[in-house]
């Protein structure tokens, strides 16, 4: 595609050469390029793409754009942009022939939820037969293949070629989570959303290579609402006015308030074979009894907004009823069916607000104890560290402390920064490092109406030690201890997940 084509109506200059010559691929990853591509060049925290100029140009790359100054041999393009990072959004876009607009493209955003309502509104789409893709934090589905997810919005150019691969897959629509780390960073620009959801907001993400402050994150979220047509936002967040109050995009509404154009009420609980749910009456555009056997008054809030966007995408409700109830989201509240008696799930909690909203919303079940197994990353925040250990004495009964993704610290040392916050909070707490046996001692101690959580690793499948990716699922821990113990010591034995 011809390099002016692509800079038409963006504003930049030429700096050497010209935008009459063919672009045969646009890369942003210096190792990637080859004869013939546009090299953009991208301010990231641990690198700087300006650096690699002189290299991509050795290896064949005809036009390069910049925010400042680089030096390239005089038969190298050279277009100087303000922000590289919302050009490329845009040229990639351009590029692969603007494959959102051939696309029915959802955009979540919040500080909680995203993946969970993903999966959901993914679920029902697809099981109505409407070929849908996923962008997230757990995967990518362009239509033929699943793809493991780095990032849960990826940048701009890995964007653009999803959706173009979805189209010529035959994907009619995408769900994809939208964080505020790709609104900040432009990775979405160029992308044509018809509908933006908008889950909850709270403190997260705040930090030196993250947001410089809660108003900064704040804003970030907000600026999905004006790259859509049309808002799906939470009646009951604190700042419903304001993003409403800023958005350009028509609103529609889902919560608990009655004033909500999609409302729940007359919540219950339930528990059927080692199977958390709840359940609700949904009043407002479409009315009826709603159940989803997930926990929690965060899964009332996540389905709403599912339910609202494929009721609005023309879903008939009884199909949305029967697919949002036996809906399953990897590492999110994820039930592993091997007992009758008690509840066995895998979370990715892995901060306070998370381990605290998990707990509260368990011990709405009455259990007989909680157990809660987890562990705290490496090389991360001290404070999150006590502050889980903290919640999980506050909330739970019994407390595993293992190894998580320790990076390049010493495991022990972690789980002693935890056991500070448990001690704080006058809890007790066992340490069994490995992970697969504390996951044992849990099992085999687990007794009748107790609930057992494994907190942390989530959807993740691997170990990270010393910068090395070591496969871990826990998934396949549990199926090891079952394969390795005596089942029928197991309280309630009755294993579903893995028969």
């Amino acid at each position: 595609m011809r390099l002016g084509d692509l800079l038409e109506s963006l504003s930049y200059e030429v700096i050497q050469g010209n935008i009459d010559i063919e672009i045969n691929g646009i890369k942003n990853n210096s190792r990637e390029v080859k004869p013939g591509d546009l090299f953009i060049c991208i301010r990231g925290n641990d690198s700087d793409g300006h650096s690699y100029a002189a290299s991509v140009s050795c290896k064949g790359a005809v036009a390069i754009i910049a925010e400042r100054e680089i030096k390239v041999p005089l038969d190298v393009t050279v277009i100087q942009v303000k922000n590289s990072r919302y050009t490329m959004g845009i040229v990639s876009g351009r590029f692969y022939d603007n494959p959102s607009a051939k696309l029915t493209v959802i955009g979540i955003t919040g500080t909680k939820g995203k993946t969970t309502t993903a999966y959901m509104l993914y679920s029902i789409l697809n099981a109505v037969g409407h070929k849908t893709g996923l962008i997230g934090t757990v995967e990518i589905d362009d239509g033929k293949k699943h793809i493991c997810s780095e990032h849960t919005t990826p940048e701009s150019i890995d964007i653009q070629r999803y959706f173009s691969d979805m189209v010529d897959n035959g994907v009619r629509t995408v769900v994809m989570e939208v964080s505020s780390q790709g609104l900040m960073l432009d990775r979405v620009s160029g992308v044509d959303f018809d509908i933006g959801i908008f889950t909850n907001l709270s403190k997260d993400h705040i930090g030196p290579k993250e947001h410089s402050s809660f108003e900064q994150y704040k804003e970030c979220k907000k600026k999905l609402f004006g790259m859509c047509r049309l808002g799906i936002i939470n009646r009951d967040s604190p700042y419903y006015d304001e993003i409403r109050n800023d958005s350009s995009c028509d609103i529609v509404t889902y919560g608990m308030s009655t004033e909500a154009d999609y409302s729940a009420g007359d919540e219950e609980l339930y528990i059927e074979d080692g199977l958390l749910g709840v359940s609700y009456n949904l009043s407002g555009r479409v009315a009826g009894r709603v159940s989803v056997d997930m926990p929690g008054e965060f899964t009332i809030y996540n389905s709403l907004a599912a339910i609202a966007a494929a009721d609005i995408l023309g879903v008939d409700f009884a199909d949305i009823k029967s697919s949002v109830k036996h809906v399953t989201v990897k590492g999110r509240v994820e039930m592993i069916q091997i007992s009758d008696a008690f509840t066995l799930m895998i979370d990715y909690a892995h901060n306070k607000v998370a381990m605290e909203q998990l707990l509260y919303a368990l011990r709405r079940y009455n259990p007989t104890r909680i157990t809660v197994v987890f562990g705290c990353g490496g090389n991360r925040s001290h404070d999150r560290r006590y502050e889980m250990g903290l919640i999980a004495a506050v909330m739970a009964d019994d407390i595993i402390l293992t190894n998580d993704n320790p990076r390049y610290e010493n495991p022990l040392d972690i789980i002693d920064d935890i056991k500070k916050g448990v001690y704080a909070a006058k809890g007790k707490c066992e340490v069994i490092c490995d992970r697969k046996e504390a996951i044992r001692h849990a099992i085999l101690h687990a007794e009748s109406g107790d609930i057992v959580v494994l907190a942390g690793k989530g959807h993740e499948t691997y170990q990270d030690i010393c910068g090395i990716k070591y496969d871990m699922d826990e998934r396949q821990l549990i199926r090891e201890v079952l394969e390795e113990e005596d089942v029928t010591k197991i309280c309630g034995y009755n294993n579903r997940y893995f028969a």
